[in-house]
């Protein structure tokens, strides 16, 4: 067996892997922030409708990523062990899932104006988050296809063609969107409806390099050779392991979009304020994403070489890593928020001011819930790496629909605490998913009964 690794090398080690995967996650995020910043440009409706389509899409597409997050920890068990047939068979069948249940939700998304409506949002942000909707449909199935590819990749630790392309999407969509939102460069004025179009040729666009570069870096694994042939024993084991990973990301998102539905109802300043507030979080929440996956990836290649100290020295100074990172963005939210939030308005904004206070206090209530947010999804990712996912879903289910969102609506609504209310909501359902996920790590993977 190899030497231990100490501290710091478990430190560098984790900041190889996991730098270029937050630097991809933010990148990826970026693109969506771009998107709210132009559309929030363009106006105020315009924010608060693709802050509605955005949370709609994101909800539907993070259950289909579980089949894509559940390649990562089988190929980096595989890896470890050069098993390169199973390699080949867990990355297509992660394909084939996230195909089948992609062609399935384009059926939603097409019809989500009147779920809107029936929800008690706005008639005219409706209609218009169902305009980018309809048109962001057809970029579903090659997203998901993208996220199997990077979990393949991130697995093989063969991250930085996952960074760069995601970066060279992300400097594309500026453009594009420069030219279809605004109807620049000689383009037709499109509004939302250009910013859905940029999004699904930047999927295209990643789906075909990221299979090229797969092909060609790893010859040996054919993963496109035959990739109609079905594999039923592979796809029962992704299935297995990726679908409650679906429902556990569901459950987290889910709870979010609650959130920007019960915003929505108060109405529509507080609703752009609260787009606002949650792109800043969630970008921030990106880094922590990536080292989720840097966690699950780590722990994976442990449990393939059953070494259980490195399994517990990795996830301690992983820990450590993101909590320093929580602590610097409350930091940032606290110091300069108005800063923040005007980044996503043009200076004659009419609510301008309103949407300000609002985004301010709702971002001082984000900085509390940094550390608990970042704690929760860690400690997913490290379960993930031991394959230990259905009971941490019934943890996020109780955490974030049990607590969090019954939460949300009584601040909100019965004491009347409105967009605050919302938010506090969210800092007790993401606490007590921490407390509850890292326990279950704790106990039974690390201080297991020898």
């Amino acid at each position: 067996m190899a030497a231990q690794q100490t501290y710091p090398e478990h430190a560098r080690s984790i900041l190889i892997l996991g730098l270029p995967l937050v630097g991809s996650h933010l990148a990826q995020f970026a693109i969506h922030m771009v998107d709210a910043i132009m559309l929030g440009w363009y106006s105020v409706e315009a924010l608060a409708a693709v802050t509605l389509a955005s949370a709609t899409f994101f909800v539907l597409f993070i259950v289909g990523t579980g089949f894509a997050w559940a390649v990562m920890p089988m190929v980096a068990q595989a890896s470890e062990i050069g098993d390169e047939v199973q390699i080949r068979r867990t990355t297509r069948m992660g394909m084939w899932l996230a195909a089948i249940y992609g062609v399935i939700m384009m059926l939603p998304l097409w019809i989500s104006g009147t779920i809107f409506l029936a929800i008690g949002q706005d008639p005219l942000v409706s209609q218009l988050a169902q305009d980018y909707l309809r048109i962001a449909a057809f970029g579903f199935v090659p997203a998901l296809l993208v996220m199997v590819l990077k979990s393949y990749l991130s697995a093989l630790e063969q991250i930085r063609v996952v960074l760069w392309v995601t970066v060279a999407a992300a400097i594309m969509n500026i453009g594009l969107n420069y030219a279809l939102i605004f109807g620049n460069l000689g383009m037709p004025e499109l509004g939302m409806r250009g910013a859905a179009v940029a999004s699904v040729i930047l999927q295209i666009f990643s789906i075909v390099v990221l299979m090229l570069y797969a092909d060609f870096k790893n010859p040996e694994h054919a993963l496109f050779q035959r990739i109609w042939k079905s594999d039923p024993d592979a796809f029962r084991s992704v299935f297995r392991l990726g679908w409650p990973i679906g429902l556990t990301n569901l459950a987290e998102s889910g709870l979010f979009s609650a959130a920007s539905v019960m915003m929505g109802w108060i109405g529509t300043v507080e609703l752009a304020a609260h787009g606002i507030a949650l792109q800043l979080a969630s970008a921030m929440f990106m880094v922590h994403l990536g080292l989720s996956q840097t966690a699950t990836v780590r722990a994976g290649r442990a449990v393939g070489r059953a070494d259980d100290q490195s399994l517990k020295d990795g996830a301690q100074v992983i820990i450590v890593v993101s909590m320093i990172f929580a602590v610097l963005t409350i930091i940032l939210f606290l110091t300069v928020p108005e800063f923040l939030i005007n980044l996503f308005m043009r200076p004659d904004e009419e609510n301008r001011a309103a949407v300000l206070a609002v985004g301010v206090s709702l971002l001082a209530v984000a900085a509390i819930f940094q550390l608990a947010d970042g704690l929760q999804v860690l400690a997913l990712g490290l379960l993930r790496g031991v394959q230990d996912t259905r009971q941490p879903m019934v943890m996020a289910a109780i955490s974030y629909w049990i607590v969090g969102a019954p939460c949300s609506y009584i601040l909100a609504f019965v004491l009347g605490m409105e967009g605050i209310g919302v938010w506090l909501g969210l800092v007790i359902g993401l606490a007590v998913a921490a407390l509850l996920l890292i326990v279950r790590f704790w106990s039974r993977h690390i201080l297991k009964p020898a």
